[in-house]
């Protein structure tokens, strides 16, 4: 199986890379290769892979900043996909796009599905959205498009790293209690899609979470419980709840962006882990790094 995965440098490619299914021979491209908004450095890219699987992992993911750089981001998520998509399809490619629950307005109370109406909140969420409409139409019938929620992994910028090094430097914190969501380690969105690859004809729109749900003041209390357990932090914080309304952002967010796997299970045969368990292994790959 020959694979090109397009955001290679970000934290989903280095999980995709270091997660490789024995026998795959993966090329991974990022911005300093070539701009995904680029149709013909992407037309070439794929000329000399000749893949027969394209992970589209290259995104503009800075959610805030992408309200005052609108442009940016719709080339990124938008034209990019669409380039992307349609390399693939001439080459007789499947594709996978990774999305997010931020194409959703987070006004369930239950789970999404993935045929569920999108209402994104944000410039970012509905760049992301367009993305998927693009890849499904420019490589009809051979893409899955893979949403996941609130994405972390040991490199790269996320939730999980930032919250480490400020609670390494403050004796207190205020995190928000009233966004719902479940982290999700890049390990295990990489192997649900190396699981989609190995099933080219899973085609169609997707979800892949870890199990179960928190807060962002959840997810940060079990980060601070579990770093303390194996020495990654020496001090307990004092960690306060508030709502989002007292830590105002740019972009707006879902309250509540839960994605349902069932249809995943379903399709791949993986079920989720539970959330606090991958966030215990990464913070020991973390630890085994810094030694």
């Amino acid at each position: 199986m020959r694979v090109v995965v397009l955001g290679g440098q970000g934290q989903l490619g280095h999980a995709l890379q270091a997660t490789v299914p024995s026998g795959w021979d993966v090329t991974a491209f990022d911005i300093d290769d070539f701009d995904v908004a680029d149709p013909i450095a992407v037309d070439r890219a794929m000329d000399d892979c000749r893949p027969d699987l394209v992970v589209n992992a290259a995104a503009y993911t800075a959610v805030d900043r992408a309200e005052s750089e609108q442009e940016q981001a719709r080339l990124v998520n938008v034209v990019g996909a669409r380039n992307a998509a349609s390399a693939a399809q001439l080459k007789g490619a499947a594709l996978i796009y990774v999305s997010t629950d931020f194409v959703f307005d987070g006004h369930s109370d239950v789970p999404y599905q993935p045929h569920d109406t999108t209402e994104p909140l944000s410039v970012y969420g509905r760049t992301k959205r367009d993305g998927e409409i693009e890849s499904l139409r420019s490589n009809d019938g051979a893409t899955a498009v893979l949403r996941t929620a609130w994405l972390y992994g040991d490199v790269g910028q996320n939730f999980l790293l930032t919250m480490l090094r400020v609670m390494r430097d403050r004796s207190a914190l205020s995190v928000v209690d009233d966004q719902v969501g479940t982290p999700t380690w890049t390990h295990s969105l990489a192997r649900a899609i190396w699981a989609f690859g190995a099933q080219p004809g899973a085609a169609g729109t997707f979800h892949w979470t870890d199990g179960g749900q928190t807060s962002w003041f959840g997810f940060a209390w079990a980060i601070m419980e579990e770093a303390l357990q194996i020495g990654l932090l020496e001090n307990e914080l004092e960690l306060s709840a508030i709502p989002a309304t007292e830590y105002p952002t740019p972009a707006r967010r879902p309250a509540f962006s839960v994605l349902d796997t069932g249809k995943t299970t379903e399709t791949v045969g993986l079920k989720p882990v539970p959330w606090r368990d991958n966030l215990r292994e990464t913070l020991m790959m973390i630890k085994a790094r810094d030694v």
